[in-house]
């Protein structure tokens, strides 16, 4: 019960701090910036889609809730499966975003450690969405392979969510550094700090996430392998048959002591014939 407690603790804190990590962004880029846009005079859509993102990468704590455990596992793998296909979309509209700000205000492309970093984390990320799709999702895949693939799967998934944390707070003190010139931004002018807070907001995010998914006592139960459940059955079978042909030997003697004991009582009756027959 503690433990459980403990759980819903953590996910209460970790949904609101999520939400507030894209409200902090609507606001930096609504009321400190130019707005949103696509016609390249403005901020556009990049960060506020990046940190939607990153905000519904909250499917990874989707097979963690104890509600979800007596859904079938198909169901869950297609939530899964769903919600990290709503962060690819987004993650995918934040990048045309960039780039089509960049070329209408003639910034170079890919030239900064946030930029290749943050490329490498999307392409990465539809890659794990496919494998996941085909492998899991779908019941092609032999049992060996999933069983090869998954911690895999499951270690990169861990590793495209802290790359994208760390894809967003390079972005935001990027984005600083180039536009707080007056007053600059080791001055502490206000948007300065309210960015920054942003920043720890995704940062506190992010580690409550990473807490939840690393507890072992919060994993979803493993459903019986059907191996298991074959051998189990087969065991029954046989256990069943035992006392089947035990119970037919028992009938056997049975009827045969009783057949024994019928003919022990006829012959002495006979005796007890013929001596009546000699007295007289």
């Amino acid at each position: 019960m503690e433990s459980y407690r403990g759980f819903l603790a953590l996910l209460v804190s970790a949904l609101p701090v999520g939400f507030l990590s894209v409200l902090f962004t609507l606001i930096w880029v609504l009321h400190y910036r130019e707005g949103l846009g696509w016609d390249g005079s403005s901020l556009q859509l990049g960060p506020v889609a990046a940190a939607s993102g990153g905000a519904s990468f909250q499917a990874i704590i989707v097979y963690r809730l104890p509600w979800t455990w007596k859904c079938s596992k198909f169901l869950m793998k297609s939530i899964h499966a769903g919600l990290n296909g709503v962060a690819t979309i987004l993650a995918v509209i934040a990048l045309v975003a960039v780039f089509d700000f960049h070329n209408a205000q003639s910034i170079p492309n890919m030239y900064s450690l946030h930029s290749w970093v943050g490329l490498a984390a999307v392409i990465c990320y539809v890659l794990q969405l496919f494998t996941g799709f085909f492998i899991f999702l779908l019941p092609w895949a032999p049992p060996s392979l999933r069983e090869f693939i998954m911690p895999i799967h499951v270690y990169f998934g861990l590793f495209l969510f802290g790359t994208t944390i760390a894809t967003a707070l390079m972005g935001v003190t990027e984005k600083l550094f180039f536009v707080l010139k007056d007053p600059a931004y080791h001055s502490f002018p206000p948007e300065g700090v309210f960015v920054n807070t942003l920043g720890l907001l995704i940062l506190l995010f992010g580690a409550l996430i990473f807490w939840i998914v690393s507890r072992p006592q919060w994993k979803r139960p493993k459903e019986p392998d059907s191996t298991l459940l074959k051998s189990n059955c087969d065991t029954t079978e046989r256990m069943e048959g035992d006392i089947a042909i035990s119970s037919g030997n028992n009938t056997d003697r049975s009827d045969s002591e009783l057949n024994n004991e019928g003919a022990t009582r006829k012959r002495n009756s006979g005796l007890d014939d013929v001596g009546q027959r000699s007295t007289m």
